[in-house]
């Protein structure tokens, strides 16, 4: 089986329960809307609508930009999920498909699959790209917090205005939007963070912590293999996993590659010549796999 084979069979099961979401969730939904004024209501069965369509696409085409889109929606019916259930009179059997239905498909759209398939759609030739792992500082609450921004900020103003409260809509428009936007181009910039493993040897992309992508070709290489999350960290080490430490990979080099960590705060540029690079990657099984199928690029 080839590898976008694979990965569409690794996709199947959070495709199947988004595909379902509208059986097991939209009784429930549905029951709540009915207590609605028509013109919010219809409002709301259409932004439900175009976000599950939204994911539907973002699934069955997989992009960084999907993924940002999905794992904002998925939440955000997870949560509607669980408030429709707690609030509404709704069947004890139409509550929990609510609940459980959209809590399988918020978790399953975080599996790394979903992003590997995303990353290498939009991949040149022979190259493979894996994504890192979010830094998991960032989920206590920035991007929760940026989810919420980009749900709210797109749902409200159109809700506000479809009951009446011209006002308050209009303010949800003109300062939601942009807010919205701004925080997904924030939530983008986690997605597009990868070392991506090309026929010269491997580069690193992550703008959150270099200044500028770097090669390390073949000659460079002296190794790609796993490593203790929390194993201690020398000098010459080249740690890129701002805290995160699941799925840590080390890439051993010869020292001889600028490697220009990009400024953070009042600290400036700072040029590096690491023997060791660390990353936490998201899926490392399969850059492992990868890697160790190319020459120099072998795990060791």
């Amino acid at each position: 089986m080839g590898v976008r084979e694979t990965e569409s069979v690794r996709l199947l099961p959070v495709r199947v329960v988004w595909l379902a979401l509208p059986l097991t969730a939209g009784s429930a939904v549905m029951d709540v809307l009915d207590g609605w004024r028509e013109a919010p209501r219809t409002v709301a069965a259409a932004l439900l609508w175009l976000a599950w369509g939204a994911g539907l696409v973002a699934l069955l085409a997989p992009r960084p930009a999907g993924v940002t889109a999905i794992r904002v929606i998925a939440p955000t019916f997870a949560v509607l999920g669980i408030v429709v259930a707690a609030t509404s009179d709704t069947s004890a059997l139409a509550a929990t498909g609510a609940v459980v239905g959209t809590l399988a498909a918020a978790l399953l759209v975080a599996d790394p699959a979903v992003a590997l398939a995303a990353a290498n759609a939009v991949a040149y030739g022979d190259e493979r790209r894996h994504p890192l792992r979010v830094p998991t500082a960032l989920y206590l609450a920035p991007v929760p917090v940026a989810r919420a921004v980009v749900a709210a900020g797109i749902a409200s103003g159109p809700l506000l205005l479809a009951d009446e409260r011209w006002l308050a809509g209009t303010v949800a428009l003109v300062i939601g939007l942009p807010l919205a936007w701004l925080a997904a181009r924030s939530l983008e910039t986690l997605v597009r963070r990868w070392p991506v493993l090309v026929p010269a040897g491997i580069a690193i992309v992550d703008e959150m912590t270099l200044a500028d992508p770097v090669l390390f070709v073949r000659r460079t290489l002296r190794g790609v293999r796993e490593r203790p999350g929390t194993a201690p960290v020398a000098d010459d080490v080249a740690d890129l996993r701002l805290g995160a430490t699941l799925g840590t990979v080390e890439l051993e080099v010869d020292g001889t590659v600028d490697v220009v960590r990009a400024a953070r705060g009042a600290r400036p540029n700072e040029t590096l010549h690491p023997t060791v690079i660390l990353l936490a990657v998201a899926g490392r099984r399969e850059l492992l796999g990868t890697a160790a199928a190319r020459p120099r690029t072998a795990t060791r």
